[in-house]
């Protein structure tokens, strides 16, 4: 299920967003991340992340996925992309490096540490950007989009996947971290930093719904 957003004239500011990133406890999460509860919960919402960007993108032949985690997702979108040139993950947390680049089973994987807000690659590098519950972990979210704008090729398209609820009341939605945590606002930010297009797509659940955008051409 997708759907397009109303227009809304409200007015976000987006200059008081906190420094926060929870690299701490995801180096502590590193070892058992895909397993038990929340490793079953990650594949869920990964798998479905993975169907939808095979539907936006049919073949690309560069992929970043920021906020890569221990890489699941890269693995998985290794196997449906086998033509793709480059699968290339970065995340905050070393620890998650180690355990992604420990688990790589293709060549055309490539796990560094990084953060969205300052991606180590050229303008335009890649086809398609994916990111999969980490968008809410970004210091400066809009510096983070600006960023994946960038590396992305005219014409790139992005896939953002996060906690981000057509249902929050807007002070529930405004009190976590001074973050956008409802799609107008994610949206706002997606617009901001350049990407048009905007689509938006149920992921798992009531609240974790996916953005779909395109770098203009």
């Amino acid at each position: 299920m997708s759907w397009v957003l109303p227009k809304r004239s409200a007015r976000w500011d987006t200059r008081h967003v906190p420094p926060y990133r929870d690299v701490d406890a995801y180096n502590d999460r590193a070892d058992g991340y895909e397993h038990g509860w929340r490793g079953r919960l990650h594949h869920q919402i990964v798998d479905r992340t993975v169907s939808l960007a095979v539907a936006t993108v049919a073949a690309p032949e560069r992929i970043l996925d920021v906020g890569c985690g221990t890489g699941y997702l890269l693995r998985s979108l290794a196997r449906r992309y086998p033509d793709a040139k480059l699968l290339a993950g970065i995340d905050a947390a070393p620890q998650m490096i180690t355990a992604a680049q420990a688990l790589a089973d293709d060549d055309r994987l490539s796990f560094t540490r990084g953060v969205a807000e300052e991606i180590g690659h050229p303008d335009g590098t890649f086809d398609l950007v994916v990111s999969t519950t980490s968008f809410d972990h970004w210091s400066d979210q809009l510096a983070g989009l600006v960023e994946c704008a960038r590396v992305l090729r005219p014409g790139g398209r992005l896939v953002l996947v996060d906690q981000l609820s057509r249902w929050l009341v807007p002070t529930l939605a405004g009190t976590r971290r001074g973050k956008a945590r409802t799609p107008h606002r994610a949206e706002r930010l997606l617009a901001q930093a350049g990407f048009q297009s905007v689509r938006w797509h149920k992921v798992h659940t009531m609240i974790i719904n996916g953005a779909t955008a395109t770098k203009p051409a």
